[in-house]
This record gives structure tokens, C-alpha cells and sequence, in this order.
């Protein structure tokens, strides 16, 4: 193994490491239902261990998912983003997540604010252009905030709006909605957005929509949906 990778100075395997963060993100458990599960497989690891390399190895994990879906996204044209939003609460403190998926469902990327405004709306919007560049198309529910930044970034002609053109991103706020309700919520906004970008990666990495394929194809996406992930942080 490579002398720079993370798991240098840990005794526990990075298989083992690699699991539990998966089992974490990817499903809707607590970290003392993923403890037990790896007790049953004879894993004696405490959830505060889990706790500990979710934050560690999480971020680590879902940068470089990230790092190679862009360059492969970067080869192929843009052809439509979708952004939609939901409110979240934090300490009892309503928030607002943006989320933007492209034209096949996978998340581009999610962002947390305090407003619903133009500024918040232009932050993301150019966030997400200086990592993807730009798109054909953006369709928006008819939300004033996306029509005021888009003005302002010149895609106003780009923007497209209408009834159910923006269920593919608003059925991408699920898995998330999920995801929350077993973590009883989230204590801080930087925790929150820490969290979502680790949790778009992985869902992206692991969602083969199994009901748009044969079950042949969806097993081959599957097993190597798990060699890549099992081959992250290895250089």
C-alpha cells in the first residue's frame, strides 16, 4: 500500500474502515446499529470508532468519487441540471438545502443556507458551474431566487420551468429524508452540509436504478459499484 495513503497509522484494516462508513451512509442506521451488525459478523468495533473515521475517512471517500465523476462529466456535454430544495431543521432552526442532479438522477452536489434568497440561489448555481461547467438547460421550480441568479450569471435563457418537469429532483431528496429521520436530525449547518456531501456521493456511487435494467446488468453494476469503492484511497 502507498506510503500517503490515510489508513497508515491505523491498526484496523481499511476493509473493515471502507465497511463501516458504507454501511453507515448508504443505509438508514445509527452507529450503534452498525455496531451490532459487525458484531454479528465477529468485529468488535465501538460506535464512537465509527463515529470517529465517518469524519475522518468520509470526506476522504466522497472527494475522490467526486474528483472521477467530474473528470468524466467534464468529457460529455451538460445537457440539464435539475435544482429543487427542501427546509431542514437544525437545532430547531429552520434551514434551506439546496440539491441539483443532472439528467440521470445522480446528485451534482447539495449546499445548506440560513435564506431561500438570490444570494444564496447565485452562490450555488456558481459553485456548481466552476466545478461542472455550464449547462444546455436548468429547470427550477418557480422559485424568484433562481430566476434572479440566473439573470445574473446570463443563463436566464437557459432556465426552464413547469409542472412535473422537476420531480427527478425532488424524488432525489428521499434517500436524504431517510437518512435523516435515523439521525434524529442535525446538530450544526456545518455538520449537516459535511454530511450530505459525503451521503450525495455514495448514494450516487451505489443507485443502479435496478428498475431500469434486467437483473443480469443490475448485479454487474453492483459488484463493481463495490470494487471501486473497495479500491478508494489505495494510491
Amino acid at each position: 500500500m502507498a506510503s500517503n495513503t490515510p489508513f497508515k497509522y491505523f491498526r484496523t484494516s481499511p476493509e473493515i474502515i471502507r465497511l463501516v462508513v458504507m454501511m453507515y451512509v448508504r443505509f438508514p442506521l445509527s452507529l450503534r446499529n452498525v455496531e451490532d451488525l459487525l458484531h454479528e459478523r465477529g468485529i468488535d468495533v465501538s460506535h464512537e470508532s465509527i463515529r470517529f473515521w465517518l469524519n475522518g475517512f468520509g470526506p476522504e471517500f466522497a472527494s475522490e468519487i467526486r474528483r472521477c465523476r467530474i473528470q468524466r462529466m467534464r468529457a460529455w456535454s451538460n445537457r440539464q441540471w435539475h435544482l429543487d430544495g427542501v427546509f431542514v431543521k437544525i437545532n430547531g432552526e429552520t434551514h434551506y438545502m439546496w440539491r441539483a442532479v443532472d439528467h440521470e438522477g445522480e446528485v451534482l452536489d447539495a449546499f445548506v443556507s440560513k435564506r431561500r434568497d438570490r444570494k444564496a440561489a447565485l452562490k450555488f448555481l456558481r459553485k456548481l458551474m466552476k466545478r461542472y461547467g455550464r449547462p444546455e438547460h436548468v429547470v427550477t421550480d418557480k422559485l424568484r431566487s433562481y430566476g434572479a441568479a440566473m439573470k445574473e450569471i446570463g443563463n436566464a435563457d437557459r432556465q426552464v420551468t413547469g409542472r412535473w418537469l422537476n420531480n427527478r429532483a425532488e424524488n432525489s431528496h428521499l434517500p436524504f429524508r431517510r437518512r435523516e429521520r435515523a439521525m434524529s436530525r442535525f446538530p450544526r449547518m456545518r455538520s449537516l452540509q459535511k454530511f450530505t456531501a459525503i451521503h450525495a456521493s455514495v448514494s450516487n456511487r451505489f443507485n443502479h436504478e435496478c428498475s431500469l435494467s434486467s437483473r443480469q446488468i443490475f448485479k454487474l453494476n453492483r459488484a463493481a459499484a463495490l470494487t471501486e469503492w473497495r479500491g478508494l484511497c489505495t494510491e
